[in-house]
C-alpha cells in the first residue's frame, strides 16, 4: 500500500473527534421517552362458568333498567339471564360481583378509522410503511376496546390497503386482542376525489382510495374489493364542500347517479351492505335514490331527503363529535360558519321525523378511545340517553346484520358486557367511564376491585 493509500485509510483527526464526543455519556442525546406500558392481558378464567351479578342491567331492546340480575356465562356466550331470585347458580361457577354497578351489552361503534392516528392523513399515508400503519391500526382497535367498545365497523383503511382485512382476520383467529369487526377495505372515490391536495401534479401520489370512473369500473372493482374480504362497500358521494355567505353549504357530487347505482346492485346481489359518505347535495340524493344501507354524515338534508331515509329505512350515522371537535377550525377555514352548525339542526330534524339513527363516530382524525364523548352530544341533540345507548347496542347489531349475536343480553348471544359505576339513563357520560368491560366471555378490563364491586360507591 502506497504512503498515500494508507492516509486516506486512516480517519480524519474530525471523525476520531466525533466517535469521542457521541461515545461521551454527559453529552450523548438524552433518550427518547419511553412509550407507554402495553394493554394488559386478558384476565384469566379459572372455570368455563362465569356467572355475573349486576346490580342494575340495561335491556337494549326493551330500553328498560331491571335491577338484580344474573347473567351465566358458558365460554364465549350467554346460557341464562334472569333475576337472582330466579336463575340458579351451578356449584364450581366463578362469580363476579358487579352488584353496585349497571351492566349493558358491549358498545358498538359504527364509524370507525383504525387506519387514522391524527388529522393529517396524507403524513400518515406518504411518510409510514403500510407495516408500520397496520400496527398503529391494531393499537387504535385495542384502544376502542378498552374503553367499551367490543365491536366496530371500520369505513375504509385511507391508503392501508386491505391491512383492515388481514387485521379482522388475525383478531378471529386468537392471533391477537381486538375488539370484533366488520371491514370496507379500501373504499372509492373518483377521479379528484379524496387526495392528497397540495403538492405539485408532476409528481405521482398514492391514493387513499381505490379510483373508479364508470359503472362498468364500479361494478368491477366491488367484486375485486369483495373478493379481497371487504365485508361493507364504502364510497364517496360527496367530498369538498363550501359555504356562501350566509351559511349555505355547497356540496358537490362525485359519482353519478348510475355510478352509485351499480355500487349499489352489485354489492347488494353479492349479499353486501353499502355505506355511502355524503354530507348533503346531489351525492347525498343519489345514495338514497340508489337505496344504500347508511349515510354516513349527512349533515345537510332536505324534507325529501328524510321522507327517503324513512321510507326506504337507510340509516343515519351522524358523527356528531367529530364537528364539535373541529368548530373552531371550520369557523376559521370557512369564514365563519361550521359544519357543526349546519349538523345540529339536521341531526334534531332526522330524529324528530323518525329516521334511524345509528351510533358512529368517525373516530381515527381524533384519538382512538376518546369517542364515547359521542353519546353526550347525541342526547344533547335530540335523543332520549336510553334511544342513544340501543343505538349504540342493538341498533348498530341490526344495521351490521349481526343481531343473532351480539346488541343485547340474552341467552345464545356472545358474552360481549361492559359496566359502568352510575346509571347511564340518568347520565349518559357513565359511558364516558367504563369500568369493565368482557369480549366473548373474557374479561379484557376489571377496575372495579372484585370481589365486593368495591371500585363504585355503595347504593
Amino acid at each position: 500500500m502506497s504512503q498515500a493509500s494508507r492516509r486516506a485509510a486512516r480517519p480524519s483527526l474530525l471523525m476520531l473527534i466525533v466517535l469521542a464526543l457521541l461515545s461521551c455519556p454527559l453529552l450523548a442525546q438524552e433518550p427518547p421517552t419511553p412509550p407507554p406500558p402495553p394493554l394488559p392481558p386478558p384476565q384469566a378464567r379459572t372455570t368455563e362458568r362465569i356467572a355475573i351479578r349486576a346490580g342494575r342491567m340495561f335491556d337494549s331492546k326493551s330500553e328498560d333498567l331491571s335491577k338484580q340480575q344474573i347473567i351465566l356465562v358458558e365460554g364465549t356466550r350467554i346460557v341464562q339471564v334472569g333475576p337472582a331470585a330466579d336463575v340458579r347458580v351451578p356449584p364450581g361457577t366463578e362469580v363476579l360481583d358487579l352488584t353496585n354497578a349497571t351492566v349493558l351489552p358491549g358498545l358498538i361503534d359504527g364509524h370507525t378509522h383504525i387506519f387514522a392516528s391524527g388529522p393529517d392523513l396524507d403524513e400518515q399515508m406518504l411518510k409510514e410503511s403500510l407495516q408500520y400503519r397496520t400496527l398503529e391500526a391494531l393499537v387504535n382497535a385495542q384502544r376502542d376496546l378498552y374503553i367499551g367498545f367490543t365491536t366496530l365497523r371500520d369505513l375504509k383503511t385511507l391508503g392501508g390497503q386491505y391491512g383492515d382485512v388481514d387485521l379482522r382476520t388475525a383478531i378471529n383467529n386468537g392471533l391477537v386482542q381486538g375488539p370484533r369487526m366488520q371491514v370496507s377495505g379500501r373504499g372509492f372515490q373518483s377521479t379528484g376525489g379524496f387526495r392528497p391536495k397540495g403538492y405539485s401534479r408532476d409528481i405521482p401520489l398514492p391514493s387513499m382510495l381505490e379510483t373508479v370512473d364508470s359503472p362498468w369500473e364500479a361494478r368491477k372493482a366491488v367484486r375485486e374489493q369483495i373478493m379481497n374480504g371487504a365485508d361493507w362497500i364504502k364510497f364517496y358521494a360527496a367530498y369538498d364542500f363550501t359555504f356562501t355567505p350566509d351559511g349555505k353549504m355547497i356540496v358537490p357530487p362525485t359519482f353519478t347517479l348510475e355510478e352509485v347505482q351499480a355500487f349499489v346492485e352489485e354489492a347488494h346481489d353479492k349479499g353486501h351492505k353499502v355505506s355511502c359518505h355524503a354530507f348533503g347535495g346531489k351525492g347525498l340524493h343519489n345514495c338514497l335514490a340508489a337505496g344504500v344501507d347508511t349515510i354516513e354524515h349527512g349533515v345537510q338534508l332536505s324534507d325529501d331527503d328524510i321522507q327517503q331515509f324513512k321510507t326506504k329505512g337507510i340509516y343515519l350515522v351522524p358523527t356528531l363529535y367529530h364537528y364539535q371537535l373541529e368548530r373552531d377550525h371550520d369557523f376559521k377555514k370557512y369564514g365563519g360558519h361550521t359544519v357543526a352548525d349546519v349538523s345540529e339542526p339536521n341531526f334534531r330534524r332526522a330524529v324528530a321525523a323518525g329516521v334511524k339513527i345509528a351510533f358512529g363516530t368517525g373516530v381515527g382524525p381524533f384519538p382512538h378511545g376518546t369517542q364515547a364523548k359521542e353519546f353526550e352530544y347525541m342526547v344533547k341533540f335530540g335523543l332520549t340517553p336510553a334511544q342513544t345507548i340501543r343505538a349504540a347496542t342493538i341498533g348498530n347489531a341490526q344495521m351490521m346484520g349481526w343481531e343473532a349475536n351480539i346488541g343485547s343480553i340474552e341467552r345464545g348471544k356472545f358474552a360481549d358486557l361492559v359496566a359502568v359505576c352510575g346509571d347511564p339513563l340518568a347520565d349518559i357520560t357513565e359511558l364516558e367511564r367504563v369500568k369493565f368491560v368482557m369480549k366473548g366471555g373474557q374479561v379484557l378490563r376489571n377496575d372495579l376491585n372484585l370481589p365486593g364491586g368495591k371500585g363504585c360507591s355503595q347504593k
